[in-house]
């Protein structure tokens, strides 16, 4: 046979195989297209040629390019969590994919929807020394909802099982959420002219013509009343708690209202979107007769899970409850202390406007007002903690910071001590505030921010540490480019000082654990061509804050404060707490 009748292991002539591997690629872009993904993000490589070229031929995506795929994971992430929707991740093959794990994690954790298209050698070039070749096969494990390892193109299968296989995937993330991951087996060539398949695509025409999914999937169940009337009324006759933990942009304003229906005191969590009357809990619950008064609760309900206050969580575990409710979109467990629970899956902002119409207009708890004393412990703290805090630290910043946040800011919270200080110090206004708190890593939080601030095209404003920003420095890249405002406030403690408030043996806190680095941002803003300002003052923090928050483009703001000081002020806060008369 000539070299150009040769065939290849697919069954299609050599000439004819990119131009396959790309119409396999361009069908499943096109289904997920209509399955509601608008975004794909992609990274340089050679092997997923197919799919970044059909991404990219395709006008009803919006395409995102980052050459980091640790760092393209986090930005899909944010991209996903700010808009609810499927957000597609195409990468070449090798460690390409392996980058992606930290991402797919926290996904599987917090449910927001990536679908991973991951190039691979065929599958006789794989464990033999072929370049850029790992097992790819299941390298997600459990992490993600639904894994399909797609065969080399082929006209010998149907472009309906390709079509069915998408929808059946898809249609599990739309139940289960998390991440979807099809393992893409590419042949060589990956370049080349397109080819006439019509012949083979005729199982399909009626697809193609019409714009819609190939599968329809409809839930005929039964429907069940989310809520219980009676155990409702009978619940909120008790002396309650809400609990506001993450939860969507808005739907806080509905929790505040049940609470306010209800009677019960509001603990809202950082995630929540916003802060109530009874803020610093985190703080005052430290205080022996506000720990007694709180602890005169029968029953919890509970929005969210994932919650940042260590105490609030050891107050939920070891409190004996009458009821423990918790509401989440999520389905799995979310509760560590195991507790006996009445569990809700559904959408937080739908159940608790439903429950507000159940309980009506009339409804008037006996124990209503019953933590009005713990209000005024709140202001009492505040007002304490505002006599201590005219000097730039980074207490002084979580407290004041606030108020410094023009209209319609969003905010972006890392982990590790500042969110745990916004949590203490903190009253945060209702805004749409976005965190990685599944795993609560500090990696690929700057890429997470700018995922977000594309999908919510707002000013953001994002919170974060000296050592998660070096861990995703180079994803600054993202940034550089911005049309709105986002300014990156970094709390420069030279390491991690959140160690600093854990038991680890002082004598290796430096060398093993907070691993002091000496290092500041200057040099990083200006590589990246961003705004740069280092306040030393709270006048100057509060003036760079609001000025980076109006004006286009990225602005780094880097608040330098010597090493160990917010353990040291935090620990006097928490003794003179302890013994202030708040009540």
């Amino acid at each position: 046979m000539s070299k150009s009748g040769m065939m290849s292991v697919t069954g299609s002539p050599l000439p004819a195989r990119a131009a396959l591997n790309k119409l396999w690629a361009g069908l499943m872009l096109e289904e997920l297209a209509r399955l509601g993904v608008k975004h794909v993000c992609i990274a340089p490589g050679s092997r997923s040629t197919p799919l970044t070229l059909a991404a990219s031929d395709n006008d009803r995506l919006t395409l995102h390019t980052h050459f980091d795929e640790r760092g393209l994971g986090f930005m899909a992430l944010g991209l996903a969590k700010a808009s609810g929707e499927p957000v597609a991740v195409v990468v070449t093959s090798g460690t390409a994919v392996a980058n992606l794990l930290p991402a797919v994690a926290e996904s599987g954790l917090t449910g927001e929807k990536l679908v991973l298209l991951t190039s691979d050698r065929p599958h006789e070039l794989i464990q033999c020394g072929a370049n850029q070749a790992i097992r790819q096969h299941g390298i997600f494990s459990d992490h993600v909802t639904e894994f399909h390892d797609l065969p080399s193109p082929t006209q010998d299968i149907s472009p309906g099982w390709l079509l069915t296989t998408i929808d059946s995937a898809m249609y599990q993330q739309k139940v289960r959420g998390g991440s979807v991951h099809f393992n893409c087996h590419y042949p060589e060539p990956l370049y080349g002219e397109e080819q006439d398949f019509s012949s083979y695509l005729t199982p399909v025409q009626d697809w193609w013509a019409d714009g819609k999914p190939y599968t329809h999937y409809h839930q005929a169940m039964s429907e069940q009343a989310v809520i219980n009337p009676e155990s409702l009324a009978e619940f909120a006759c008790s002396k309650g708690v809400v609990i506001a933990g993450r939860m969507a942009p808005g739907e806080l304003t509905l929790v505040a209202a049940l609470a306010e229906k209800m009677g019960w005191p509001l603990l809202a969590d950082p995630q929540a979107g916003g802060s109530s009357d009874w803020a610093g809990f985190d703080v005052w619950m430290q205080n022996e007769l506000c720990r007694q008064h709180i602890e005169q609760a029968e029953v919890v309900l509970q929005f969210g899970g994932r919650l940042v206050s260590k105490r609030l969580l050891q107050f939920i575990g070891s409190h004996q409850w009458q009821q423990y409710w918790l509401v989440d979109p999520l389905d799995g467990r979310l509760d560590p202390a195991h507790r006996r629970s009445h569990r809700v899956q559904a959408a937080i902002g739908n159940w608790a406007e439903q429950a507000c119409e159940l309980l009506g207009e009339v409804f008037t708890s006996p124990s209503v007002g019953w933590a009005e004393g713990l209000k005024r412990a709140s202001s009492a703290y505040f007002h304490l903690l505002a006599e201590q805090n005219d000097q730039l630290t980074e207490i002084s910043l979580a407290a004041n910071l606030p108020k410094w946040l023009p209209e319609q800011t969003e905010l972006f919270l890392g982990n590790s001590l500042i969110v745990r200080l916004l949590d203490m110090c903190g009253q945060l206004p209702q805004t749409a505030t976005f965190a990685n708190r599944g795993a609560s890593g500090i990696d690929g939080l700057i890429a997470t921010a700018a995922g977000v601030q594309r999908a919510r095209q707002a000013p953001l404003l994002c919170l974060l540490g000296d050592t998660s920003l070096l861990y995703d420095l180079n994803s600054l890249a993202l940034l550089k480019s911005s049309p709105r405002p986002i300014v990156v406030l970094v709390t420069n403690n030279d390491g991690g000082a959140i160690f600093d408030m854990l038991p680890v043996p002082d004598a290796k806190k430096d060398a093993l654990y907070r691993m002091p680095h000496g290092l500041e941002f200057s040099h990083a803003a200006a590589m990246f061509g961003m705004d740069y300002h280092k306040p030393e003052t709270l006048p100057e923090a509060e003036q760079a804050c609001r000025q980076g928050l109006i004006q286009p483009g990225a602005t780094l703001i880097e608040v330098q404060t010597p090493p160990g000081q917010s353990g040291q002020m935090l620990k006097s806060l928490f003794a003179e707490v302890k013994h202030a008369a708040l009540l």
